[in-house]
Parts: C-alpha cells; structure tokens; sequence
C-alpha cells in the first residue's frame, strides 16, 4: 500500500480520500479551510446523470449574443478580465463543433452510466443511510419550440441511459407543481434526476468520514515537486510533506500545480450564484430547470435553492451578487409567492475546463502524480466516479481503465 497526498478538500478530493483509504492507503488530504463552504456544499445538490451535453456545441454559439446582452440572462462576462479569459474562450468556440462536441457527449455517457452505482458504493463507504431521493426533474420551457426540440433530443439521451420522459401542457404542470402560477408553454419531467436531501449534508458526513480514515490538514498546496524517491506537496506554512503519490484536485487552483510541474492545462472558472431560503413559503416535488434562463430551483429538507447562471471572470475576482438577484426576479415570473428577503446570497467557483471534460488522468510526465478536477457542473454528480478512477489509476491494475480514459487526460491541452 502506498502513502497518498491529495491538494484539495471538496467533493472531488473527499470522495478520492474515502476510496483510497478503503483499499488500505495511508491517505493524507490538504484543505486550506475545511470548515468552509466550497462549490461542493453551493451547488443545485442533484445526481444529473442525463447531463452530457457539453456547454460548448453548435446550438449553444446561436444564443450567447442574446444572453450577454440580457441584463437578467444566464451568461454574464466581466469585460475586465477578458484578456485573461481568451485562450479559454478561444478553445470554448473550437471546442463547440459537431465532432467535437459528439466525442464529449460520447466520453460524458461512458461516464455517466456508472454514477448511480458508484455513488451507493460512495455512500454505503462513509456510512451514510439514503442520501438521495428519486424526485425527478421538470424542465420548464417558455416557448413550444424549444419544448419540441428539447423532448426529441432528451429522448435520444432516455433511451441511451434508461430513464423514462413526460412531456406535459401547462395544466399538467400545474397539477404537479401548484406553486407555478405564471406563464410558460410547458414541461419535461425526467425521471433521471434525483436529488440529495441537502448537499452540505452529504459533503460534511463524506469530510468527517474521511476525517476518521485518513489525515485532514488545514493547509493550502501551493506547490508540488516529484523528487527521485517521493512526491513532495509543499503546504502553505512552508513545509515539505512527502509521498508515494499525490492527487491535485483543487479545483480552479489547480492550474497553478499543474502550470508548477511544467504542464499546460486551459481551466478558469464559471461562477455561480444563488439563494438559499430555510423556511420557503411554498414546497415544490422536484427540482425545477427554467430552460431559457439557466438557472434551477432544488427543494432540499427544510430548505429551497434558486441558483445557476454563468459569470465568466478571474476566481479572485469579488462577487457580484445582482447575479442572484437576477434569479430571483425571474423566479417570481412562474412563482409569484417567492419571496425577496429572507434567503441567503451564496457566490462559488465551478472549475471548468473549454470542452467540458474534466480532467481525471495521470500526469503524462510522472504516474506517481494524478489530476482530478475540470468538473464544472458536475462535481457532485461525478464526484464518487472520479474518486473510483483516480484509485484505479493509482493502482495500476486495471488496464481497462487507462486505456478508456483517454478523453479525460491532461494531454489534450499539452499541444497548440
């Protein structure tokens, strides 16, 4: 067995931890603030599996104009950091051809067909009773266009991953979500959503799990240095820990580690907004995509999410919280009893990558060193599958999965 370090405390990194530790490593895991709240604990808190469509694609290019120009849209751009952001966004636009944008459909569904499983196994691993519920998910459309296109799409995506799809008027929505009292064209209920009872939750049950199987220490990496007989993490008080292998996945900042060991890697971050409300004066069975607006509406126990949008702009960069407030205003547009006050504004950084692919590899310069982080949208959602496949890898014993982890290598960006 091996002593494994690991940069990076979220979801990612926790769910690594726990695996490992299982298969009997000695684990060591650096968080500068484990108390704290990370895209992980901020997120919609849903298992979506039939999300596999890149952000970067054809249909996608047609609507940015329309979005950056909406002042309540679901894309936003601090111009200021524009020159920062262009090799990212210059890679996003190639990335959305058809036969690109179709291999990374492809990579996500050979993922996604694992999820369920390896989030039971995840969950059985820390202890954790029923974490999920199978709510299902409504997708809202204001138009019956996008309506028509978007059921004959997901329909290809039902029958691929085995969930089933309604398409309802807006009276049948309705019936489902009395809350809905505004105006739209009608819905999607897919039965291949569920939902965590609360996503803190599960982060803090996972991070005290971990806790009891591995070494927690509240330090920042700030760099890594293959030696000839160990990889050392340099933490930020100074000091060198060393170890057989090491892990980065520490989200957006683990471009500086892997620009640190001479690799080239494209990863910014697209922040996210939201408000969350502990005693929401309505309830709704299930979560509610607003398709045309980017933004979601999760019902956890005892509580209601409104969040999403896009905000392209550097990780340092201070929030700017009208974002939230944009979802807000839009909400109360299908669910006038939302309320303005009383909820709590939450900023967080979703680290991505152009093409939508996370990084889940071995260094192509040293195999004592493994990536895991790129995961945009779907770190919760590929959190216990990343954490099965980067053990593997480490192991060494399983070909099979090397040899299929091809798209989600770090080498893609070593070139042009």
């Amino acid at each position: 067995m091996a002593s494994i370090g690991i940069a990076g405390g979220g979801i990612i990194g926790c769910a690594i931890a726990a695996t490992l530790a299982a298969r009997g490593h000695a684990v060591t895991l650096f968080e500068p603030d484990l108390a704290g709240l990370p895209a992980s604990a901020g997120n919609a808190g849903i298992l979506a599996v039939p999300e596999v469509d890149p952000i970067a694609r054809p249909d996608m290019l047609t609507q940015v104009p329309r979005w950056l120009i909406d002042p309540l849209g679901p894309l936003t751009l601090r111009w200021r950091d524009l020159a920062a952001l262009t090799p990212w966004l210059t890679a996003f636009l190639r990335s959305a051809s058809p036969a690109r944008a179709a291999a990374t459909r492809a990579a996500l569904l050979g993922l996604m067909r694992r999820v369920e499983a390896d989030h039971e196994a995840l969950s059985a691993l820390a202890g954790m009773t029923d974490p999920l519920r199978a709510t299902g998910a409504l997708t809202l459309f204001d138009r019956d266009a996008g309506l028509e296109t978007a059921f004959r799409h997901e329909s290809k995506t039902a029958r691929e991953l085995g969930f089933t799809l309604e398409r309802l008027g807006p009276s049948e929505v309705r019936a489902r979500i009395p809350a809905l009292d505004g105006r739209f064209a009608g819905g999607i209920v897919s039965s291949g959503y569920k939902t965590f009872r609360h996503p803190t939750t599960f982060l803090r049950a996972l991070q005290t799990h971990v806790g009891r199987t591995a070494t927690m220490v509240d330090e920042a990496v700030t760099a890594v240095r293959p030696e000839a007989r160990a990889v050392a993490l340099v933490s930020g008080d100074g000091a060198s820990h060393r170890f057989d292998k090491v892990v980065i996945a520490a989200g957006v900042w683990s471009r500086s580690l892997v620009r640190g060991l001479g690799l080239r890697v494209l990863l910014e971050t697209e922040r996210g907004y939201n408000t969350t409300y502990a005693t929401p004066p309505f309830e709704l069975a299930m979560p509610i995509f607003f398709a045309d607006h980017g933004f979601v509406a999760s019902p956890f126990e005892g509580a209601l999410r409104i969040g999403g949008a896009v905000e392209l702009a550097r990780p340092e960069a201070p929030p700017n919280f009208a974002r939230a407030r944009a979802m807000r205003t839009k909400m109360r547009r299908y669910v006038s009893a939302l309320p303005e006050e009383g909820g709590i504004e939450w900023m967080g950084r979703r680290p991505s990558t152009p093409d939508s692919l996370p990084v889940i590899s071995l260094s192509p310069t040293d195999p004592r060193i493994a990536f895991a982080f790129g995961h945009g949208h779907l770190g919760l959602t590929l959190s216990a599958t990343t954490g099965r496949l980067i053990a593997d890898l480490l192991d060494g014993n399983d070909p099979e999965t090397a040899r299929g982890m091809a798209p989600f290598s770090l080498n893609r960006f070593q070139h042009g």
